[in-house]
């Protein structure tokens, strides 16, 4: 049993907005700052510029997964991670929530827990690269039988732990859209104020 999930398909153009409009919002704040924080903020654009330059396209031809008898690899743009099979708890393809699902990013991503009920997205297991992600976790979930010596049963202890880390992400997440609002709307309150 050996299978490798790389990209399939290009990404379509609605990302490359959502990675561009970050950007626009800077230079947004660099029109109107000072002569000193143009100086700097410039320094930091084309950082961020560059960042984007290289790990979008690294993250897309390196990023991979690869599933053998020993376990499963995830591979990103830097780094690797190897889980042996009696370390999964579990493999799920999960809906990603938003309107913009499927269309600025996928609308389903295969994850993998572990018993401690942390999660990790599996690099091109999702819904633009694959025609049925529930149904590719569930062969994979069946592949691993053989190797895993565990079964599939849900576990409340680590359930409990997966329902606390959605919590926590979800936080998070509330949190950073409130300071991207906040980031976005202070160039307009410093012309309206100044």
């Amino acid at each position: 049993m050996e299978r490798v999930y790389r990209r399939r398909n290009r990404l379509p153009g609605r990302y490359f907005l959502a990675v561009g409009l970050p950007l626009l919002a800077a230079l947004g704040h660099l029109w109107t700052a000072g002569a000193e924080a143009r100086r700097w903020g410039s320094l930091e654009i084309g950082l961020l510029v560059l960042l984007a330059l290289v790990m979008l396209p690294l993250n897309q031809y390196r990023a991979h997964t690869r599933v053998t008898v020993r376990g499963i690899t995830a591979q990103w743009a830097l780094r690797a991670r190897t889980w042996a099979w009696h370390e999964v708890y579990a493999i799920r393809a999960e809906p990603v929530p938003g309107r913009n699902a499927g269309a600025s990013y996928p609308d389903l991503i295969v994850y993998l827990y572990d018993f401690r009920g942390r999660r990790f997205p599996l690099p091109q297991v999702n819904s633009w690269q694959l025609a049925d992600a529930h149904a590719e976790a569930a062969g994979l979930r069946l592949a691993a039988d053989p190797y895993r010596g565990l079964g599939w049963e849900p576990r409340p202890d680590v359930e409990e732990r997966i329902v606390r880390g959605a919590a926590r992400r979800k936080v998070w997440g509330t949190v950073a859209v409130l300071a991207v609002v906040a980031v976005l709307l202070a160039p307009l309150v410093a012309v309206a104020l100044g």
